[in-house]
């Protein structure tokens, strides 16, 4: 984590590439999970990003409490 502190302050242009391209990698990578549970159920194509994104509006609901 002190690594993260300090290329923010020597090169925080760097650091928000790695921080963007963290992002879309985990973000990929929880689509392609949930893709292969619900996939069997031959629902959508949409169908795992609806259910990715109403996992985070659930987890953001549950930290404003």
């Amino acid at each position: 984590m002190d690594y993260l502190r300090r290329l923010q302050g020597e090169r925080p242009v760097l650091f928000w590439i790695v921080l963007l391209v963290a992002f879309w990698a985990v973000f990929r990578l929880a689509l392609f999970l949930i893709e292969l549970v619900i996939g069997p159920f031959g629902l959508p194509s949409w169908a795992p990003l609806v259910v990715l994104l109403g996992g985070l509006v659930l987890v953001a609901r549950r930290q404003q409490r």
